[in-house]
C-alpha cells in the first residue's frame, strides 16, 4: 500500500472497476467519483497489476485516480519508463492531494530506477503546476492530441535529487 501523511493510494480491486464501468456509486466514494477518465481508465485495467490504477483516498473518501498507463518500457535512452495520469474531482482542487499522490509514487519509481513522463494539456495550469513542484523538467515536445509531455529525470545517485 502507498500512502501519505494525509492519503492512502490503494490499487482498484476487480470489484471497483465493475462498479466503475457499471456506473455505481460507492457510499466510500465523493459523490463526483468516479469523473469520465477513471471510466476510460477502467477499461485499461488488468487484475494485479502494480502499474495500474489507484483510488486517491482521503480519510474514508475516494477523490479521485492516479497511477500508470501500463508497466515501464525502456525509452531510446534504455532507461525503463512509465507514463502516470492523475485526477481529482473538483472539490479536492487546490490542497496539494494530487502534488502529495504523485510524489508518493515517484518515491516509488525512484526505488525502481523507473523515470516517469505525463502527458498534459497546455492549458492546464494546475496540473503543470503540480507536475512541476514533482521535478518534471523535462519537455518533449506535444503528443498526437496536442497534450504537452513532460518527463521527470531520476534522481542521481551522488546526491538523491
Amino acid at each position: 500500500m502507498v500512502a501519505t501523511e494525509r492519503l492512502r493510494l490503494p490499487l482498484w480491486t476487480a470489484a471497483d472497476v465493475a462498479a466503475i464501468l457499471g456506473g455505481e456509486h460507492h457510499p466510500h466514494w465523493h459523490r463526483d467519483y468516479p469523473r469520465p477518465d477513471d471510466r476510460d481508465v477502467a477499461t485499461l485495467w488488468h487484475d494485479g497489476d502494480p502499474w495500474g490504477p489507484r483510488h486517491i483516498v482521503r480519510g474514508s473518501t475516494a477523490l479521485g485516480s492516479i497511477g500508470f498507463f501500463g508497466p515501464p518500457e525502456p525509452a531510446d535512452d534504455g532507461v525503463p519508463e512509465a507514463e502516470v495520469g492523475y485526477g481529482l474531482v473538483r472539490e479536492a482542487w487546490g490542497w496539494g492531494f494530487a502534488t502529495e499522490a504523485l510524489r508518493a509514487l515517484l518515491a516509488e519509481t525512484d526505488r525502481l530506477g523507473v523515470r516517469v513522463r505525463a502527458s498534459v494539456q497546455p492549458e492546464n495550469a494546475a496540473s503543470l503546476k503540480v507536475l512541476a513542484k514533482c521535478g518534471f523538467t523535462g519537455l518533449r515536445g506535444s503528443d498526437e492530441d496536442g497534450n504537452l509531455v513532460m518527463a521527470r529525470p531520476l534522481p542521481s545517485p551522488e546526491t538523491g535529487a
